[in-house]
Parts: C-alpha cells; structure tokens; sequence
C-alpha cells in the first residue's frame, strides 16, 4: 500500500474518505473546545500527513495550547505534515517519522488529553485492535478523548470496539450513523490512568503487499524446496506462509505474492 497516494482520496470531495475526514476534523475541534484551561496534549496515531488534526489547529482558539505527537511510518508523510505545520504557524506540533504501534513513542507526551487512532483499526487483527483499546488507559489522562475510526465492511467491527471500551473504562460520546460510509466514534476516558508500560507493541499493520516466492516443485538433485519470505511481509502472513504445507493446494499467495486489497485505514 502506498500510504503517501493514499491521502489523494482526500482532495476527491464527494469520496467517503473526504466526508470521514471532515466528520473527525469536527469532532477534534469540539473535543478541543471542551478540553480544561491551559495547556492541553494531542497524540496522533498513524497521523499520515496530519489533516485529522493540523488542519483543526490552524484555526482554532486552543491552537496556542497544544502540544502534539503525531507519529507516521511513511517519511514523505511526516515532510508533508511538518509543512503543513509549519506553514500554519504550529511551533508546538511534534511530527515523528517512526513506528506508530510502538507504546514508547509516546512515553513524552502520555497521557494526552486527546488521542486520536485514525486510520489504524482497519489494518490490524482483531486482537491488535481490543491490545490498542486496553492501551488507552496508558495514553489518556482521566477525562480525556480518544477519537477512533474503522470501516463497517463486514464483519463489522464497530459495535465490537465500543464494547471494548467501554470494558475498559471509557465512556461512548458519539458514535457514526450506520449508513455514512465509514465508522467513527468519540470516548471519554472515566477511569484511572496507567502507568506506560515501555516496550509494549501495540498493532502491527497487516495491509501490505507481501511477495513470497513458492518453492520450486522439483528442485534440481541436490537441492531442496525452500519457500523465501519478503522482508516487508507483516507476522501474520509470515506465520501463514511458513505454517501452509501443501503448496500444491492454491493459496492467498498466488503468482508468488499476496495482495491484501481490502479496504483500509
């Protein structure tokens, strides 16, 4: 997935993706709106070229009062999004070119009074997702906001993350209507926050492109069948890979590579 063209969807005004960027930009700024006097921390997940929150700031009254992470893997993201800051006058927003799923990025800004999680629950399993939720205890400050979304193709997750919320201490502020295309919702966080646990993994994307190269069926005398892995490929397909036996019988890794072209982010 090229996570840099990705973002093109955005600029397409009647796309699903502009109308979701729009929905959380809004809830940003309300968040903001409500957030305590003085200043206030903003973590960004996953943050792209940061138009979830940047775009918010630039104009909002609490702008001077922030103080934001955004973390990306892609590093003409993270060009974008420093531009973008720096073209706004945004000195207090930290752009990170580096590995979002992992919990010590954020052992300097934790815990926020807002964290944002866009675009990551439609590209890790289900169990990186409830590893995420559980996590918020560690990022959020008592009172604070975690703004979420995940597509409602099937099997729709939504109804199954805000049980894992609410499991987790986190009270449902809104929630995206069934039919907008997209899914979204807002938590505020009830509970006692965490201590960061350093050195924990929170998600690993698995919407990639992984090239395997099938082993030979008869090797040349002298050789033996060896199935080689990309190094891009994510856990989850590597343990696919190396657990299928018979590569005789098809799999998703036809013509030697594996396409994950389920909708993302």
């Amino acid at each position: 997935m090229d996570w840099s063209a990705w973002h093109d969807q955005y600029d397409l005004a009647d796309s699903w993706m502009a109308r979701r960027l729009q929905t959380v930009q809004a809830q940003v700024g309300a968040a903001l709106s409500g957030a305590p006097d003085g200043d206030l921390r903003v973590i960004s997940l996953c943050a792209g070229e940061g138009r979830d929150l940047l775009d918010v700031l630039a104009g909002h009254p609490r702008r001077d009062d922030v103080r934001a992470k955004l973390v990306e893997l892609d590093p003409r993201n993270t060009s974008a999004a420093a531009e973008r800051a720096d073209r706004v006058g945004l000195k207090h927003a930290e752009v990170v070119t580096g590995d979002a799923g992992l919990i010590d990025q954020y052992e300097d800004a934790a815990p926020a009074d807002l964290v944002l999680i866009c675009g990551v629950f439609g590209n890790v399993t289900d169990a990186d997702i409830e590893h995420t939720i559980a996590a918020c205890s560690q990022l959020c400050k008592a009172g604070g906001t975690v703004i979420w979304t995940r597509h409602r193709a099937a099997p729709d997750r939504v109804p199954q993350i805000c049980d894992w919320f609410e499991a987790q201490g986190f009270e449902l502020q809104w929630l995206s209507a069934a039919d907008a295309g997209f899914g979204g919702g807002v938590h505020r966080f009830a509970g006692t926050p965490h201590p960061l646990r350093r050195g924990d993994r929170l998600f690993e994307f698995i919407a990639t492109t992984c090239s395997v190269r099938q082993p030979q069926p008869n090797p040349p005398p002298g050789t033996s069948a060896r199935l080689t892995v990309n190094a891009s490929c994510s856990r989850l397909e590597r343990a696919y890979a190396t657990s299928t036996s018979d590569r005789s019988t098809k799999t998703p890794f036809s013509n030697c590579a594996l396409v994950r072209t389920r909708e993302t982010r």
